[in-house]
């Protein structure tokens, strides 16, 4: 994979993907012919809606980079194209970027409503763009509100348990294709999120700072995706160069696995306690 790729998919992860839905808190009409048209939507729509609600999901469902890989066997699939969906007649087509910008508008052109999943820009606060706050929604939107608040009680229960780093140690977030990103990400909330400060200092996907690193170095290394056999450096990436190599051997590394970090969920906290457990070792 290119690094302009890999660049793209890293922030596509935890950037995830549209505008927040509306909420649909107190709708009795659940949909009993759902859609899902990429592998963010998926995750929302396998853990919340009931077998028997869904039609199809997207290809991906299936994939490492999956959070609910395991749930979605056996489901069937759709691609997300216009005349492959609307042949199922969907009672609801679920998406975060699947069909691509002009879909949803298309779709409730042709009288299917869209729940497209929002954007997530923070764990857990009062601003908009909380991770609770996406899971309300989405669940209120699969008719299925009181398992959208259990999730949300298990995840601040969750989050509230976890034993922070303290002391002001740095992590460094990066991919087999040497990218980070720094404040303003919800990778930086997530390594917030587990008492660390982030070593990339600067806002905004980019290359691993090699000349920085050449002299400083975190205190941990969170390595994200080295798990995914589609994500590898290629000859150009900045992973290849001996001062990433060297910190890679001599700084302790928290592996993170692409599905905890591949969109905006309760799935984060996975890699929240791996790097606190992690960091902490």
């Amino acid at each position: 994979m290119s690094r302009l790729a890999t660049l793209s998919l890293a922030g596509l992860c935890l950037a995830a993907c549209g505008a927040p839905p509306t909420p649909q808190a107190g709708n009795t009409d659940r949909p009993m012919r759902i859609v899902s048209l990429d592998y963010c939507a998926d995750q929302y729509v396998l853990k919340f809606a009931d077998p028997e609600q869904i039609l199809a999901i997207s290809p991906d469902g299936v994939k490492d980079f999956s959070y609910m890989r395991d749930q979605a066997v056996g489901v069937p699939t759709v691609r997300p194209v216009a005349e492959d969906v609307l042949i199922l007649k969907p009672d609801l087509v679920v998406r975060a970027y699947g069909g691509g910008p002009n879909a949803e508008a298309f779709f409730e052109r042709a009288g299917v409503p869209v729940l497209t999943v929002g954007w997530t820009s923070n764990v857990d606060t009062e601003e908009v763009g909380s991770i609770p706050s996406l899971i309300q929604q989405m669940a209120d939107g699969l008719g299925q509100s009181e398992r959208g608040r259990a999730l949300v009680t298990d995840f601040r229960a969750r989050l509230a348990a976890i034993d922070r780093r303290a002391g002001g140690e740095e992590a460094l977030y990066l991919t087999p294709a040497g990218v980070t990103t720094g404040p303003g990400a919800m990778v930086h909330e997530m390594l917030v999120s587990a008492g660390f400060e982030n070593f990339q200092e600067q806002p905004g996907w980019r290359s691993i700072p090699l000349e920085r690193l050449a002299y400083e170095r975190p205190d941990v290394i969170a390595a994200a995706f080295f798990d995914q056999q589609t994500n590898h450096p290629d000859s150009w990436s900045p992973m290849n160069h001996p001062v990433a190599e060297r910190h890679m051997d001599e700084v302790p590394v928290v592996p993170l696995k692409g599905a905890w970090t591949a969109c905006g969920g309760w799935f984060i906290l996975d890699a929240i306690e791996a790097l606190a457990e992690g960091g902490a070792s």
